[in-house]
């Protein structure tokens, strides 16, 4: 009886230890449950130790659930104050700042501009009318052409004595003015104009007759002869006495010449604003304007009109009735 009792605890013990050799007890750390509401944790608290049945685990009795999000809007955390821009935020220019104004008040980060937009943009000024026509003219009457060669000889639009130069075409967009075969006009016989003079051909061979045929000969001895021509005007786009609204001047077409006084040899000169009244030299200029009527078509004095008070006109314009001259 002894001997069987002791064959029984035997095998108990080496039953015992087989389970629990095969189903060792697991001690690692497990996670910790999510915190859920009363209810369910108390659901949810179903033990976690594990019952050794048979060799294996059992599994939990409830499903795990989501902590649901609280209803309401969510309330959010104003930013702490270390993390706002250390640069203070500049105020608009008024709507009254000028433009240099407003752009002084730009803060600059690394180089971009704080403030990308002006509280007032101003507004470009309109073009005033006629601006293009009055720019072209004033161009073409300082920058006539590029100058060419004035021909063998010296001579310029195929008679001797004339000294200066051929120019390209002179055109105005837009406008009666212009030259189709310019020359800028330096001496006639030897006589220097005091400024060079933008003319056509028919104008300088016209000048150079009235030089021959009457400057010349009623200046005489005067003062040691003439020497040069003061030029007031030659070319210029405009009308007629710069009068608005007037027709385009025969300046505009290079058919006209001013001369306002004749120089001397000896240094002295006679001049039309002062010499016309004079009794001396009154004569002598009077001969000259009454010598230019024939060479040219035109010719007008300080007996013409108020605008011809200190200068001769003379243009090579044809007119029905014969040549003009006042």
């Amino acid at each position: 009886m002894k001997a069987w009792a002791g064959t029984m605890a035997a095998c108990v013990a080496v039953l015992c230890a087989a389970t629990v050799a095969a189903d060792p007890v697991d001690s690692s750390p497990r996670p910790a449950l999510r915190p859920g509401p009363p209810a369910v944790a108390a659901a949810q608290a179903p033990t976690v130790a594990r019952v050794v049945v048979a060799g294996s685990a059992q599994a939990p009795r409830a499903a795990l659930r989501p902590v649901l999000r609280p209803s309401g809007p969510v309330a959010t955390e104003p930013a702490p104050a270390q993390a706002q821009s250390a640069v203070p935020a500049q105020p608009a220019p008024p709507p009254s700042a000028t433009l240099p104004d407003a752009l002084a008040g730009l803060v600059f980060n690394g180089g971009v501009a704080s403030q990308f937009a002006l509280a007032q943009s101003p507004r470009p000024a309109l073009r005033p009318d006629g601006l293009e026509q009055r720019v072209a003219a004033a161009t073409t009457a300082t920058r006539p052409g590029r100058t060419q060669p004035s021909g063998s000889g010296g001579q310029l639009c195929g008679v001797p004595g004339l000294v200066g130069e051929r120019l390209e075409p002179i055109t105005v967009r837009g406008s009666a003015c212009g030259i189709a075969e310019p020359v800028r006009l330096r001496a006639v016989d030897g006589i220097a104009m005091s400024t060079p003079a933008t003319v056509n051909c028919n104008t300088a061979r016209a000048l150079q007759t009235w030089v021959q045929r009457s400057v010349v000969p009623s200046v005489g001895r005067t003062g040691g002869g003439v020497s040069s021509l003061r030029v007031v005007a030659s070319y210029a786009c405009r009308t007629r006495n710069n009068q608005p609204g007037a027709r385009v001047s025969e300046h505009g077409r290079g058919n006209a010449i001013d001369i306002a006084g004749i120089g001397l040899a000896d240094g002295s000169e006679l001049t039309v604003l002062t010499g016309w009244r004079d009794r001396r030299q009154g004569q002598i200029l009077r001969a000259m304007h009454s010598g230019a009527c024939g060479p040219f078509g035109t010719v007008l004095g300080p007996n013409a009109d108020r605008f011809h008070q200190d200068h001769f006109h003379l243009d090579v314009a044809t007119h029905r009735s014969g040549t003009y001259c006042r």
